[in-house]
């Protein structure tokens, strides 16, 4: 399923920058009724799994 939301470019990384964690860059995601679902593009089956939940709208 195509990620259908507009999301803008990330910010260009300068070398002294930490590399994403693996699987960041196919990280996609799709809301619902309920919320918003996060899922690997390159292995949509794979499960992204958080210990908390948090309100997106408080941490920004």
């Amino acid at each position: 399923m195509p990620n259908t939301t507009d999301r803008p470019d990330p910010p260009a990384r300068t070398a002294a920058e930490p590399s994403p964690p693996a699987g960041l860059e196919t990280t996609e995601r799709y809301e619902t009724d309920d919320g918003v679902v996060f899922y690997d593009a390159a292995n949509p089956l794979a499960w992204l799994e958080a210990g908390d939940a948090l309100q997106l709208a408080d941490q920004v």
